[in-house]
C-alpha cells in the first residue's frame, strides 16, 4: 500500500511529517497490514516474516530517524518530529488538544480493522495504545509528562487510561516524574488524579533527593502542598540531601500560606536543622517577609538563639542580611542576646560595622545600639579577667593535687618503714621467744637426769614412791614438751604478713605460758623432795610465793588479752557506723577483716 498525503490537525502544511511507530513497535508480532497515522498518512503494513513493520518500497520511519530498506540496510533520513524528538502525541498534549489526543489513539483501532478479531484484536490494540502513550522523546519524557507539566487536566485523564504503572512512576532525565513536575507547577487537580491512581507517588524522589512536597512548598504552591501532606503527613520528616525540608525553602521563599500548612501539622519542624545547623527562621531572616518571620518565632520562640555551625543565631543573619524590621523585630523578643558571639568572635554590632556603609546599616547599627548591643572587644574585657582568675585557680589547684601526691607518696614510704620496724619487732619477739624456750627446753631435759633425792644404783629415783616426786615428774614433762612445741613451731613456720606473724605470736604466748606453769609446778613439787619433812615450811612457802606470782600475772595477762580484743572489736564498729556504711557492706568488711591471713608450712 503507498504512503498517503495529508496533514495532521494543527501541523503546518510544509513540516511534511510522517507518524512516527515507537521503537518498540518496529517488531510487530502481526503480519497483517497497519495503517498508524493521525495526519491521513497511513503505513501499509503487507505480510512479512521478517516481523517487521513494511510500508511500500519497504519504508518504516522511527524516532530516531532511522529507515530501514527491503533489504535491512539502514539510512538516516531527516527529522520531521519536535525539537526533542516529539512524537505527534507530545505536540497534541502539549497544545492541550484533546481531540488530537482522541483521534491519534482511536486511529490506531480503526486502522486494525479487519486484521484480527476477537481477543487477539483487543490485545494488539491495548499494546500498540500503551506503547504509543509511553513513547520516550530525547528528554525522556512520555505525552503524558507534558500535559502534567502543561496542566492540561483532560489530556492527563485521557492518557492515564493507557498508561502503564511504570509510565506513571517513570522519571525523565532530570530525574523528575509526572506527579513531581505537576506539584512544581502546582496544577492542584492533576495531582490529585495522579495520586488517585498511585498515592505512593508522593515520596518519589528528585534531583538532591526533593520530594514532590518540597518542590511544591519551595514555589509556593499551597494548594499541592495540603493534598499532598493530606495524603503522607510523614513527607515533613524528608529533607533534601542537604538537610533542608520544605519549611526551609518554603519560609525562605516567604511563601506565608505555605508555612502555615506546614507548621499546622507539625510546630516542632521549626526546630529542624539542616546540615549547616540553620533552621527555617535562618532561612526565613534572609528574605524580606516579615510576616514568616513571625510565624516561626509564635511557633517556637526560643529558636531565636539557636546558633548554626558557624555560631550565627537569626539576628547574626539578618544583620548581615541587611533586614532592617526582621532585626527590629527579633530585638523586640526576650529571649534575644543582643550580644551573642559567633565562632569567630563576632557580636551582631561587629557585623553591622563591617557592612558597606548604607542607610539600612545605620539603622541596624543604632538598633543594636539601643538594644544594649556592644563590640566582641567590649564584651570580653569580663571575660578576659574572669578567665585568668580561673586559669590561676587551675594553676592553684593542680599545685596542691602535686603537693597532695608527694605527700602521700611520704606517707606510703613512711608506713612501708613503720611496716618493716613492725615486722622486725615481731621477729625479735619471736626470736626471744624461741631462746627462752630452748631454755625451758634444756632445764627440763636436764632435771630428769639429776631428779631431787637422787637416785639408787640401778638408775631409779630414790623418791620415785612420794607423791610430790610424781607431781614434779609430770610438770617437768609437762615444761619440756610445749618447750619443744614453740621451738617447733618457731623454726617451721614462715608468716608472710603481719597479721599472720601476730597470730602465731599469740598461739605461741599462749604455749609459753603453759611451758610456764608447768615449769614452776615442778620446781615447786621438787621443793618438797629437796626440804624433806623437817623443812616442809621452805617447801610451802615457796609454793605460796611462786603460786601467788605465777597466778596473778597469768590472770593479769589473761585480763588484758581479753580487753584488748573487746576494745578492738568496739573501735571498728564505731568506724563503719561513722562511715555510713550499709548492713550489707559492714558485713562484708567485718568477714575481711577476719580473714586469717595463709600460714606456709617450709
Amino acid at each position: 500500500m503507498d504512503i498517503e498525503k495529508g496533514f495532521g490537525p494543527g501541523r503546518n502544511p510544509t513540516s511534511q511529517s510522517l507518524f512516527v511507530l515507537p521503537n518498540s513497535l518496529r517488531q510487530s508480532h502481526s503480519s497483517k497490514s497497519l495503517t498508524a497515522s493521525h495526519s491521513s498518512k497511513s503505513l501499509g503494513v503487507s505480510p512479512s516474516a521478517s516481523r517487521s513493520l513494511v510500508v511500500s518500497k519497504s519504508l518504516v520511519v522511527s524516532n530516531s530517524g532511522k529507515r530501514i530498506d527491503a533489504y535491512g540496510k539502514k539510512k538516516y533520513v531527516k527529522q520531521v518530529t519536535g525539537r526533542h524528538n516529539d512524537t505527534e502525541l507530545h505536540l497534541a498534549a502539549q497544545r492541550g488538544d484533546l481531540n488530537g489526543v482522541k483521534q491519534i489513539i482511536c486511529e490506531i483501532n480503526a486502522q486494525m480493522m479487519g486484521t484480527t478479531s476477537g481477543a487477539e484484536f483487543d490485545a494488539e490494540v491495548a499494546e500498540i495504545r500503551t506503547a504509543v502513550v509511553n513513547e520516550l522523546n530525547e528528554l525522556g519524557e512520555t505525552a503524558l509528562f507534558v500535559a502534567a507539566e502543561k496542566g492540561h487536566i483532560e489530556v492527563v485523564k485521557e492518557l492515564m487510561k493507557y498508561a502503564t504503572e511504570e509510565g506513571l512512576r517513570l522519571k525523565n532525565r532530570s530525574g523528575f516524574d509526572p506527579l513531581h513536575i505537576a506539584a512544581m507547577q502546582g496544577h492542584l487537580a492533576i495531582v490529585q488524579v495522579l495520586l488517585d491512581a498511585d498515592s505512593e507517588l508522593c515520596r518519589t524522589f528528585g534531583q538532591s533527593n526533593a520530594t514532590p512536597l518540597i518542590s511544591a512548598a519551595a514555589r509556593g504552591h499551597v494548594g499541592v502542598v495540603k493534598e499532598l501532606l493530606s495524603n503522607d503527613t510523614g513527607l515533613l520528616e524528608i529533607s533534601k540531601s542537604n538537610g533542608k525540608n520544605a519549611l526551609h525553602l518554603s519560609a525562605r521563599q516567604g511563601h506565608v500560606e505555605v508555612v502555615k500548612a506546614l507548621l499546622s501539622k507539625d510546630p516542632q519542624l521549626a526546630r529542624r536543622t539542616d546540615k549547616k545547623g540553620q533552621t527555617a527562621l535562618h532561612m526565613a531572616v534572609k528574605g524580606v517577609n516579615c510576616q514568616v518571620v513571625k510565624l516561626l518565632l509564635d511557633a517556637d520562640a526560643a529558636i531565636v538563639m539557636l546558633p548554626d555551625k558557624l555560631g550565627n543565631t537569626a539576628l547574626h543573619v539578618a544583620t548581615r542580611k541587611k533586614r532592617v524590621e526582621i532585626v527590629n523585630q527579633l530585638l523586640l523578643l526576650l529571649d534575644t542576646n543582643v550580644n551573642a558571639l559567633t565562632r569567630d568572635h563576632k557580636t551582631a554590632i561587629d557585623i553591622a560595622e563591617g557592612l558597606p556603609l548604607s542607610e539600612e546599616s545605620s539603622e541596624i547599627k543604632d538598633l543594636l545600639a539601643q538594644h544594649g548591643g556592644i563590640r566582641a572587644k567590649e564584651l570580653n574585657q569580663p571575660r578576659d579577667e574572669l578567665r585568668k582568675t580561673v586559669s590561676q585557680i587551675k594553676k592553684d589547684i593542680d599545685t596542691q593535687l602535686e603537693q597532695t601526691r608527694k605527700t602521700n607518696r611520704n606517707v606510703n614510704g613512711i608506713a612501708k618503714e613503720l611496716k618493716k620496724l613492725h615486722r622486725a619487732g615481731i621477729n625479735n619477739a619471736t626470736n626471744s621467744v624461741t631462746v627462752v624456750a630452748v631454755l625451758f627446753a634444756t632445764v627440763a631435759f636436764a632435771a630428769i637426769f639429776t631428779v631431787p633425792g637422787g637416785d639408787d644404783e640401778s638408775g631409779m629415783a630414790v623418791t620415785v614412791g612420794t607423791a610430790a616426786f610424781k607431781v614434779f615428774f609430770i610438770s617437768n614433762a609437762f615444761a619440756l614438751f610445749t618447750s619443744l612445741a614453740v621451738v617447733v613451731v618457731q623454726i617451721t613456720l614462715v608468716r608472710g604478713e603481719t597479721k599472720s606473724e601476730r597470730q602465731v605470736v599469740e598461739v605461741i604466748n599462749k604455749m609459753m605460758w603453759l611451758a610456764s606453769a608447768c615449769t614452776t609446778v615442778a620446781f615447786i613439787s621438787s621443793s618438797y623432795i629437796v626440804v624433806g619433812r623437817r623443812n616442809r615450811w621452805a617447801a610451802i612457802f615457796v609454793t605460796v610465793v611462786g603460786g601467788v606470782i605465777m597466778t596473778g600475772v597469768l590472770c593479769t595477762m589473761t585480763y588484758c588479752v581479753v580487753r584488748s580484743k573487746r576494745i578492738r572489736k568496739v573501735r571498728k564498729r564505731q568506724k563503719y557506723s561513722r562511715h555510713g556504711a550499709g548492713n550489707n557492706s559492714w558485713h562484708y568488711s567485718e568477714s575481711s577483716e577476719s580473714v586469717v591471713n595463709p600460714i606456709y608450712a617450709i
